[in-house]
Order: structure tokens, then sequence, then C-alpha cells
């Protein structure tokens, strides 16, 4: 693995990392058998333990799931990852603009194009609040 791909953190985690100190406190959650059953499918569906699910929704102070704050890490990475293209587009024109005098007739779409990516950094914020 390189250095990169550790520093990175995985997206489709089951299970919480270990504390430096321990499990601190024990705590029994007595449940329905409907109950039970809905909390192994919505974990299933979260892609997290039961344990995991019931602690990341307790102490959550906004509502989204696990899956929620994963789709929502994976839409900014795609921003990330659309504006790094965009800039170098940008900067391809720029070149071009600076070297024949004239403002080339693709940097209205390119202009156009970051535009929509701002607009979804927008949305993407707006989301997380």
């Amino acid at each position: 693995m390189t250095e990169q791909n550790e520093s990175r953190p995985r997206l489709s985690k089951r299970r919480r990392e270990n504390s430096p100190a321990g499990t601190k406190k024990r705590r029994e959650v007595w449940v329905t058998v409907e109950e039970e059953a809905a909390l192994v499918a919505r974990a299933e569906r979260e892609k997290v333990t039961v344990p995991n699910l019931l602690i990341s929704t307790a102490l959550s102070e906004h509502s989204e799931s696990p899956t929620e704050r994963r789709a929502i890490a994976a839409e900014l990475m795609s921003l990330h990852n659309l504006l790094a293209r965009s800039s170098n587009n940008i900067n391809q024109l720029a070149r071009q603009a600076n070297a024949t005098g004239e403002f080339p007739a693709e940097a209205r779409e390119a202009l156009k194009h970051i535009r929509t990516v701002a607009m979804r950094i927008d949305d993407a914020i707006d989301g997380l609040m």
C-alpha cells in the first residue's frame, strides 16, 4: 500500500477503530424481536455493525447516517476532482488567450462548467448543514 492510500480513510468501514484507552463502559440495550430485526436490517443497509449504528446515530449532532456521510464524502471527492480538471482547462485557455491576444470560444463553455461545479459545491455544503 502506498503512503497516499494509507492516509485516506476507508469509506466502507464496518467497525470502529480501537480506542487507545480500550473499552470504558459497557451498555446493554433490551429490544423486542421486531426492533432487533429493524436494527439488523438498517445496519446491513448502512454496512455497519448494530453497535456502531446505535452509537453513531445516538452521538451524531446531525441526522445523517453512515451511508449518507459516505455519500457526502464521495460527492466532495468528486467535486475536488472536477475542480482540479477545470482549473487545468482554465489554465490552458488563459495561456492561449495570452499567446494569441484573443478570448477563445471554448472559454465560455469552461466558465459555464465552473459555475455548475460551484453550484454543486454550494448544494453539497447546504446538505451538510
